[in-house]
């Protein structure tokens, strides 16, 4: 896994934590995020201001009005949106604030984790049709659906599994062993090496759903 792309998602999860979601929550109650072209961005939105993450930069959307900066340091960011950084009040943040160190950006590294992002909210999408909106969620920073009680999701990588990837989890865990499917203790994980493009995510999250509904029947 390239150094690059985990010190990008890791400053990604940063702002999506303690920037994006700190100053819609504190505006509207509610830290779930989306993605969106080139990155993620608020849904509920901070006063009338949108936010978006869009590769190296941070995005002010304010009406017909835009601006930008870059991804610099946490606290930076959050002045130049207008909120406070550091998310607090809905569930213990799974990065820190860390507000004055850098954030480390690579350009390549954020077209390869808004590809990834966007490619699973796609496939998400088309699994689900219009019974779920998928959400990026900033504790786990991955973009995730739950149907009948199983999680279907995307992730850009974690202390778990380094490299993106897509996910099965039954709420009531993975049925017994038996179909090497079930290849993780939540359940089932196919990497991006294993997922080239929207079709094969369908592929992946449609045999979970078979699988599930077959050990529950």
């Amino acid at each position: 896994m390239s150094t690059d792309l985990v010190a990008t998602r890791s400053a990604w999860h940063r702002v999506a934590e303690h920037v994006l979601a700190a100053g819609q929550f504190a505006a509207a109650g509610r830290i779930e995020l989306r993605v969106s072209p080139g990155g993620f961005s608020t849904t509920a939105g901070i006063d009338g201001r949108q936010l978006a993450v869009v590769g190296r930069e941070l995005v002010v959307v304010d009406g017909d009005q835009q601006r930008t900066t870059p991804l610099t340091t946490v606290a930076a960011c959050a002045a130049f949106a207008g909120v406070t950084p550091g998310l607090h009040g809905t569930y213990p943040p799974a990065t820190a604030p860390d507000p004055d160190a850098e954030l480390r950006v690579d350009d390549a590294a954020t077209l390869v984790l808004a590809a990834w992002f966007a490619l699973g909210d796609a496939a998400l999408r088309r699994f689900a049709g219009a019974t779920e909106e998928p959400v990026l969620w900033p504790e786990h920073f991955d973009v995730g659906i739950v149907v009948d009680k199983v999680n279907y999701g995307c992730s850009p990588g974690d202390d778990a599994i380094g490299e993106p990837y897509l996910y099965v989890g039954p709420h009531e865990g993975p049925p017994a062993p038996g179909d090497t499917f079930w290849n993780a203790p939540f359940g089932a994980a196919a990497t991006a090496e294993e997922v080239r493009d929207i079709d094969a995510a369908l592929v992946f999250f449609e045999r979970g759903r078979t699988l599930v509904a077959e050990s529950r029947a």
